[in-house]
C-alpha cells in the first residue's frame, strides 16, 4: 500500500514537473516580460486586470513589446505608439482575427462584426461601411439627424433651468438615438416604451460586455484553479471553461441572456414593421440590409440573413453608443473644470458662428482651438482604455519579435494617446498639442483614440461628427458649473471597459443672446 501512494506521488510530482518545464519552454517563444508563476502565470502582478497603468510600468521595466500570462494563456502587449502601429498599421493584415470565448459565443454566436473573423467578418464589416457612408455618414443627409438630435440635447439642458443634474443619461439617451435613426430610420423621444426598453436592456449589455472584453484574454486561468476565480469573482472565466454546466445553473448570466433577448425581440418588431411597408427613397440599415439578402439568396458564400442583421444592430450599438456618450461626458467635465478653455472656445464660437446659424461638421475648419480641445479630449481621457485584444493571423514579426498565429496580442492605446515621445505634456489636458504656434489645428500621428488597421472604429466619421456637434451646440448655448456638493474630479475614473468619469452633477446656465449679438455687432 505505502509503495502505491509513493508511486502516485513520484508520478504526479514527475507530471508537475513536467507541466512546469513545458510552460517555462513556452515562455521562450514569446518576447520576453515579468517572470511567470506556474498556473497563474502573472495575474498576482497584474492585480487580476489588463490596467492601463500597470501595463506602463512593466514597459518601463521590460520594453514596448513584452509578454504577460494570464494563467497560461499569453499576451502580447505592444506599448506605445511605434510598436503599436508597427502591428497594426505595418502588419494591419497579419492581426485582423479577434479571439472569443464561450460565453461571447452563446451571446452572439458567429453572427455580427464585433464577436467574428474570417469570412463573416470580413463581408459584415464590407456591407456595414459601404451602407454607413450610402446612409449619409459624411453627408448632409446623417449630419441633418445629428444637428436635430444635438437641438433635442439642448432643450433637455435647457429645461433644467440651470439646477444641478446628472448629464449622463441625456447624453447617452441621444448618441443611442442617432443609431436609432440610422439602423431604424426615425428617432424616438426618450419617453417611448421601446425605446426606454431597448436603452434599459442595452444599459445592461453594455456594461456586461465592458467585463468580458476587459477578462477575455484569461479564460484558461479555471482550467487550474477555478476556486481562486471564484474568490476574484470571475464567473465569467469559470462560464468559458464549463459552458455545458453553467448554462444549466442560476446566476446572472441568465439575466445577461434575457437582456439579450430582450434587445433581439425589439430588434425583430422593427424588422418584421420594416418588410410590411414599401421601401422609401430615405432608407435606412435595415431596408438596406433586407434588400441585400435578397440580393444575395442563390450565393452559397453569403453570410446575409436575419440573424447576422439583428446581431450587426447590436454591435452598432455597442459600438456607437458608450464610447461617444462617455467622452462628451468627459468633455463636459473637462469644461467645468478649465473654465479659461470653456471661455476661449464660447469667444471662438461667437466670433464665427451667426447666433441663429445652425452649426455644420464643416465649421470645425475655421474653428481650431474648438476642433483642438476635442481632439484633447479624447486622447486625455482615452475612454477605450487599452483597447480590445487581437489575435495573429500568420506568423509575423513585429520590432524583430516574432509572433507566432494564434498568439493573442494586445495594443494599448491608452499608452499611445500618453506617449511622451509624441505628447509634450502627456498627462496633462492641453489643447496646444493640437495647435501650431499661430493658432492653426495640426493633426498628430499618434492620435489614434479609434484604434487603426483593419479593425479601425466602423463608425470613426459618425463619432465625430456627433462629438462636435453635439459638444459644439451646448458649449454655444450654455455655461457650464460644477454642481455643489460633487466633487467630480477630472483625474478620477471608473476602470471598466472603458474609462469613465466618477458620477458627477452639473449646471447649465443659459448664456445671454443679447451678450453675444452686441458683442457681433460692436466688433463691425
Amino acid at each position: 500500500m505505502f509503495s502505491l501512494v509513493s508511486g502516485l506521488a513520484m508520478l504526479a510530482t514527475s507530471l508537475l514537473l513536467l507541466r512546469m518545464l513545458t510552460f517555462f519552454l513556452a515562455c521562450s517563444r514569446f518576447p520576453p516580460g515579468p517572470c511567470p508563476l506556474p498556473i497563474l502565470g502573472n495575474l498576482l502582478q497584474l492585480n487580476f486586470q489588463l490596467h492601463p497603468e500597470k501595463l506602463d510600468q512593466l514597459a518601463r521595466k521590460h520594453g514596448s513589446i513584452f509578454t504577460v500570462w494570464l494563467g497560461s494563456t499569453p499576451v502580447v502587449v505592444l506599448n506605445g505608439f511605434q510598436a503599436v502601429k508597427d502591428a497594426l498599421v505595418t502588419h494591419s493584415e497579419d492581426f485582423a482575427d479577434r479571439p472569443v470565448t464561450p460565453l461571447f459565443v452563446d451571446l452572439f454566436g458567429d453572427k455580427g462584426i464585433i464577436s467574428t473573423s474570417g469570412h463573416t467578418w470580413l463581408q459584415q464589416r464590407r456591407f456595414g461601411l459601404t451602407t454607413l457612408r450610402s446612409l449619409g455618414m459624411g453627408k448632409k443627409v446623417l449630419e441633418q439627424r445629428l444637428q436635430e438630435e444635438a437641438q433635442h440635447l439642448v432643450e433637455i439642458f435647457r429645461r433644467e433651468n440651470g439646477k444641478s443634474f446628472d448629464p449622463h443619461v441625456p447624453i447617452f439617451r441621444a448618441v443611442a438615438n442617432v443609431i436609432c435613426a440610422l439602423v431604424f430610420g426615425h428617432r424616438f423621444s426618450h419617453g417611448d416604451p421601446f425605446f426606454q426598453r431597448l436603452m434599459k436592456a442595452i444599459d445592461f449589455g453594455l456594461a456586461f460586455v465592458n467585463t468580458i472584453w476587459r477578462r477575455v484574454q484569461w479564460y484558461f486561468l479555471v482550467h487550474h484553479c477555478p476556486a481562486l476565480v471564484l474568490n476574484a469573482r470571475l464567473f465569467i472565466q469559470l462560464y468559458d471553461v464549463f459552458p455545458w454546466l453553467l448554462r444549466q445553473l442560476p446566476g446572472p448570466h441568465h439575466k445577461v441572456f434575457q437582456h439579450q433577448e430582450t434587445v433581439k425581440n425589439l430588434i425583430c418588431q422593427e424588422i418584421q414593421s420594416h418588410k410590411q411597408r414599401a421601401p422609401k427613397d430615405a432608407e435606412d440599415f435595415i431596408n438596406c440590409y433586407l434588400a441585400q439578402i435578397t440580393k444575395r439568396k442563390d450565393d452559397p458564400m453569403s453570410t446575409f440573413n436575419e440573424e447576422n442583421l439583428i446581431q450587426v444592430i447590436i454591435d452598432l450599438f455597442v459600438g456607437g453608443t458608450e464610447t461617444t456618450a462617455t467622452t462628451l461626458c468627459w468633455a463636459l467635465l473637462y469644461m467645468i473644470h478649465h473654465r479659461d478653455v470653456q471661455e476661449k472656445i464660447q469667444k471662438e464660437l461667437d466670433a464665427v458662428l451667426a447666433p441663429s446659424q445652425v452649426i455644420s461638421f464643416e465649421d470645425r475648419k475655421h474653428l481650431p482651438y474648438t476642433n483642438a480641445v476635442l481632439h484633447e479630449v479624447q486622447r486625455f481621457c482615452s475612454v477605450i482604455s487599452v483597447g480590445a485584444v487581437r489575435k495573429c493571423v500568420t506568423a509575423t514579426t513585429v520590432q524583430g519579435f516574432p509572433i507566432h498565429k494564434g498568439t493573442i496580442i494586445l495594443p494599448n492605446l491608452a499608452s499611445v494617446l500618453h506617449d511622451p515621445e509624441h505628447w509634450e505634456t502627456p498627462w496633462q489636458f492641453n489643447p496646444n498639442h493640437f495647435l501650431d504656434e499661430e493658432g492653426n489645428f495640426v493633426t498628430n500621428e499618434a492620435f489614434l483614440p479609434f484604434s487603426a488597421g483593419h479593425r479601425v472604429c466602423l463608425g470613426e466619421l459618425l463619432a465625430k461628427a456627433e462629438l462636435f456637434l453635439v459638444f459644439t451646440n451646448l458649449l454655444r448655448e450654455f455655461q457650464l458649473h460644477i454642481s455643489e456638493g460633487t466633487s467630480g474630479n477630472e483625474q478620477d475614473y471608473i476602470f471598466w471597459g472603458t474609462l469613465q468619469p466618477q458620477p458627477y452633477k452639473i449646471c447649465a446656465s443659459p448664456r445671454l443672446d443679447w451678450s453675444r449679438g452686441c458683442a457681433r455687432k460692436d466688433s463691425l
